[in-house]
């Protein structure tokens, strides 16, 4: 999003997140009819042009969003007033702000329940899972298979387990990827989870297993170096042969035995 958006979705997030606190387990169901406005949005351009239109009179987009909702909690009506009132820099920004502000409902009703955590590891080891799974990760957004199809699909990948919440988000990832990859939604839910927490979510490929110790003595490294708080997910990958590599969004630490014999064979070129 440019400026405009970022600030816009800023301003709608900072009201809206004290009354998902507030809402405890109900912000589930305020999210829930977020994402039914994200559908309709992203079916008609007609009306996602409309509501984010800047010359038209934020008072008739916020009537018209709540005659959209109607039947809608009144807390979902408010704040998609707020957004539709506020300006952006291209309408399909208010549709992400939407689908965002849906995330992060039901992860607050995850908080709520004490299982933003749990949901946290859950989609992460689904999103491991997949890793060399190229067929069955097209599968799980290809339009050729019937939406509720590839829900039941990404349901499945749990094994009958994980949470409530964990269950509604991989299938949410599934039936409306929205021109996403499967396992980019789930990231993306997953770096929530990590602002959420106040945390950064730093992904380390090692060669064998951390013990627990090794993992809160890494963690502690890892947010010395980056200078601030991470969250460690722990891939295990047998080919690194040794070391590990640390990834936290755009930085990289790479330790592995691979990488010093390839800087090792740039300098001998060189």
């Amino acid at each position: 999003m440019r400026g405009t958006s970022r600030a816009a979705l800023q301003a709608a997030e900072d009201r809206f997140v004290p009354v998902l606190q507030a809402a405890g387990t109900q912000a589930r169901t305020l999210g829930g009819e977020l994402f039914q406005l994200v559908d309709a949005l992203d079916s008609s351009g007609s009306l996602r042009r409309t509501l984010a239109d800047p010359s038209l009179e934020a008072d008739a987009k916020a009537a018209l969003a709540a005659r959209l909702l109607g039947g809608a909690d009144a807390r979902t009506v408010e704040v998609v007033q707020v957004l539709v009132r506020a300006r952006w820099s291209a309408d399909d920004d208010l549709t992400d702000a939407v689908e965002r502000l849906a995330f992060l409902a039901v992860l607050h009703a995850a908080q709520s329940e004490g299982v933003l955590g749990t949901v946290e590891e859950e989609l992460f080891t689904v999103v491991r899972s997949l890793a060399g799974q190229r067929e069955l990760r097209r599968g799980l957004i290809d339009p050729a298979y019937p939406a509720q199809a590839r829900g039941k699909l990404a349901e499945d990948l749990l094994g009958g387990a994980g949470t409530a919440v964990t269950r509604a988000l991989v299938r949410r990832a599934a039936v409306a990827p929205r021109g996403r990859q499967f396992v980019t939604t789930l990231q993306h839910v997953g770096d929530l989870v990590a602002e959420m927490r106040s945390r950064e979510v730093a992904t380390v490929t090692t060669a064998a297993p951390l013990s627990a110790v090794q993992r809160e003595r890494l963690t502690d490294l890892v947010g010395r170096a980056l200078g601030r708080a991470v969250q460690l997910n722990v891939v295990v990958d047998r080919d690194v042969v040794g070391g590990l590599r640390v990834q936290a969004g755009p930085d990289v630490i790479d330790a592995t035995v691979l990488a010093r014999l390839a800087d090792a064979r740039r300098q001998l070129v060189g």
